[in-house]
């Protein structure tokens, strides 16, 4: 066919169909979230790139906190590493002391021409992430809390009240012996045994989980979990756990999946399991606040933040800068964020997400899911901040290893967690001595 009897439309169209197309440009994004979190995850990125033509967000499901850690450390060293790693809260003091391993996130915004206003997140959460002189270090993006979930049918079957679930550890322990009196061989577990039942317990009583303001004022922080309310609280469980009342399922988020099976009535754990328990246990479940100790003085104070936030790693191109700065401040939207607060159980990371999921009813039509936000909100102090250790990870697995020591009946309260402070501090120096400036 000859040009000149192709019409001017169908010859521009020609034209243009011959010229190469304009290349997305592709932002990296290595996660921790599986199954359920992960398709939330998934979701988030497609809803960015439907949003607009010129950036591609890639999710890649990169294992557990810990293992997408490690793969993160490798790549960046060979030069290959992705624009934004999720990094779970006990790597933050790790990323900080990382000096130029990432970019801090209100430069990030500047870089993509992003208007960034910190103080629209909510305080609780964006306070962990933000360094001495102020300046937001990472995006928070999965914050969840601790809570006590709780299985409504199981309640009814020990002739407990359903919507008068135990709000102290007493009352678990009563809780959990009517549940093991009408046949249930699991009444209470735990995930996550350092964060619920030290790190969140410690803040929850308003007292220190270590020194120096929790790691907050200083490298030469030190455990401090060797108080009378710790044992005394560590001892409990021990003789639960002897008692059949409390029945250890594994490290980690173990504890979820037996929960959501129904094998369990009663767990402490995060608060963004709410969505697995919603699609899988097949009972009613109910949700409420951390146990506490009614005799503790100033109890209960204010949970601390567990979950993740988004970190940029440098050496990136300035195109790829603007493509993490729209899709952080996508993340950001009101609507968006009270979605992902509604589906998964995390927190609100803004007050307007807040606004909006209260406003649209959806805590008075889902009770309890309002339960993990009014935990956060409370005012902090200098006990109740947040934890920021180095080698915290390593601490945690300290921790597990001693702990099981105690549930095995292997070692006394008192006698596993003096070898975890000494085992835990010796991280806590190997830590500062690395990082003296």
């Amino acid at each position: 066919m000859k040009l000149k009897h192709v019409a001017p439309a169908a010859l521009a169209a020609a034209l243009f169909a011959a010229l190469p197309a304009h290349a997305q440009v592709e932002i990296q994004w290595w996660h921790s979230m599986g199954g359920q979190l992960g398709e939330w995850v998934n979701g988030l990125a497609k809803g960015f790139n439907d949003s607009q033509k010129e950036y591609r967000v890639v999710p890649t499901f990169k294992g557990s906190y810990p293992e997408s850690f490690a793969a993160m450390i490798a790549a960046y060293r060979a030069g290959n590493a992705p624009h934004i790693i999720q990094v779970f809260e006990v790597g933050t003091a790790t990323m900080m002391a990382s000096k130029g391993v990432a970019v801090p996130v209100n430069e990030v915004m500047k870089l993509g021409g992003v208007t960034f206003d910190p103080s629209v997140y909510v305080p609780a959460v964006s306070g962990y992430y933000t360094a001495p002189n102020g300046q937001m270090l990472s995006l928070p993006f999965n914050s969840s809390t601790t809570v006590l979930h709780y299985n409504k049918d199981a309640f009814r079957a020990a002739g407990l009240d359903p919507n008068s679930p135990p709000k102290t550890w007493p009352e678990v322990a009563l809780a959990a012996a009517k549940l093991k009196a009408s046949g249930h061989k699991c009444p209470f577990t735990t995930s996550w045994q350092s964060w619920t039942q030290l790190e969140s317990f410690s803040a929850w009583h308003n007292v220190e989980f270590a020194t120096k303001r929790n790691g907050f004022n200083g490298l030469d922080t030190r455990l401090n979990i060797l108080t009378p309310l710790h044992v005394r609280h560590i001892e409990n469980l021990a003789n639960m756990a002897q008692q059949g009342l409390f029945v250890y399922k594994g490290r980690s988020g173990a504890a979820d999946g037996v929960f959501q099976s129904g094998e369990c009535a009663m767990y402490t754990g995060s608060s963004a399991a709410y969505g697995g328990i919603k699609r899988n246990l097949k009972a009613e479940a109910g949700i409420s606040t951390l146990p506490y100790y009614p005799d503790v003085p100033g109890a209960p104070q204010n949970t601390v933040i567990g979950g993740a936030s988004l970190w940029t790693l440098s050496g990136k191109k300035p195109e790829e800068y603007k493509g993490v700065a729209l899709f952080f401040k996508y993340l950001s939207d009101p609507e968006v964020q009270a979605k992902s607060h509604q589906q998964t159980g995390y927190l609100p990371i803004t007050t307007k997400a807040f606004d909006i999921t209260e406003k649209s009813g959806f805590y008075k039509q889902n009770p309890g899911t309002d339960v993990s936000v009014t935990q956060m909100i409370r005012k902090t102090t200098d006990k109740s901040r947040g934890i920021r250790l180095g080698n915290f990870v390593q601490i945690r697995t300290i921790l597990d290893e001693e702990m099981e020591q105690i549930w095995s009946g292997k070692k006394s309260a008192r006698q596993g967690l003096e070898d975890a402070t000494r085992r835990g501090n010796a991280e806590l120096e190997k830590f500062e001595r690395a990082n003296k400036s």
